[in-house]
């Protein structure tokens, strides 16, 4: 079968090679995947550059994000049969409860092998079944940047109908976010620096947009929306170059998960978290039982992400630099 491996680590993208392996056989409790779709997060781009955490590990076979159908299961397997439809959970032994040092250990594309493969073999705990209206690319972009977006609205920041969110440009993990907090009743402010994303992001619920090319001091345009209160929540993924003005643009006592470092890192100064006592928390994918209840969601309101772009297995490597140009509304799949 075909796998696609960070076969030189220090060339970037161009060390990306796809190269021949056997087919795994699923042990006890496992179960083969047969890929179908893979979609790609900003950390699949860190991952390959050397920037997550440190050079990746050659032979890496990266992505954590896709869709398959099982092709065959282990002695002593329950959970599913031959034709299911079926997703792999972030970090596969984050099964349920809080985050702690050992659940975050089994993350696919990092610490383990990704899902860019034909096939791959998991344990049947790490997969979770696909809402039956989604194809296989649009449940693809579902096991990081969506549970992240859900893990951050409801799990961080408690939001139901009336709150007011604050989402951060068109990618990924904002447009979910955008979605989801749009079928929970809130109101979404958004932010971005191409007035046309802005205008298709009103067509998903976005009811007030901010261009922050224009408006580079778009914490005070928030606190104006907002009579001079703030957001209930913000989905923070710019990192340094924005947290600042995230921190000003919630209100007291609000929430802000923070999810990407598209702007870098930096230092941040704790005065105003204390004197608008506005809660921080990191958000790290989530839990396969985040998953499950976010997928009734999903199905529940016939939801249906939204892809930007579709590239053969073929040209992954394009896939990865459309990513890097950083001209994506929604989600980046590549088609198996």
């Amino acid at each position: 079968m075909r796998q696609i491996r960070i076969a030189r680590p220090d060339a970037g993208i161009d060390g990306l090679d796809v190269v021949e392996v056997e087919k795994p056989v699923p042990g006890p409790g496992q179960v083969l995947v047969r890929m179908r779709a893979a979609s790609l997060n900003y950390r699949d781009l860190m991952t390959v550059k050397g920037t997550y955490g440190g050079p990746p590990r050659r032979g890496l076979v990266p992505l954590s994000d896709g869709a398959g159908e099982v092709e065959a299961v282990g002695p002593g397997t329950t959970l599913f049969k031959a034709g299911d439809r079926v997703c792999p959970i972030f970090c596969q032994s984050w099964l349920g409860g809080g985050l702690t040092e050992a659940n975050t250990a089994g993350a696919l594309g990092g610490t383990l092998d990704g899902v860019l493969s034909d096939s791959v073999v998991l344990h049947e705990a790490g997969l979770v079944s696909i809402p039956e209206h989604l194809s296989f690319e649009e449940a693809a972009t579902l096991p990081c940047a969506a549970v992240t977006a859900w893990h951050s609205l409801r799990h961080v920041g408690d939001v139901t109908a009336g709150d007011t969110v604050l989402v951060q440009g068109t990618g990924g993990v904002s447009i979910f976010a955008l979605q989801f907090a749009a079928m929970m009743g809130a109101r979404v402010i958004g932010t971005s620096s191409s007035d046309e994303k802005l205008e298709r992001a009103r067509g998903l619920g976005l009811d007030a947009a901010i261009n922050y090319r224009t408006m580079p001091e778009w914490q005070d345009e928030v606190l104006r929306l907002t009579g001079g209160l703030g957001v209930d929540h913000v989905v923070e993924v710019g990192g340094a170059g924005t947290l600042a003005r995230s921190i000003r643009a919630a209100r007291v006592g609000g929430s802000i998960g923070i999810i990407g470092v598209l702007t870098g890192r930096s230092e941040v100064d704790p005065t105003a978290i204390l004197f608008r006592r506005v809660g921080l928390r990191g958000v790290y994918v989530g839990s396969r039982e985040m998953f499950e209840a976010m997928n009734r969601a999903i199905a529940l309101h016939g939801m249906r992400p939204v892809i930007d772009s579709t590239f053969p297995f073929e040209r992954a490597r394009d896939a990865w630099r459309h990513l890097e140009g950083a001209t994506h509304f929604g989600k980046i799949v590549i088609r198996f």
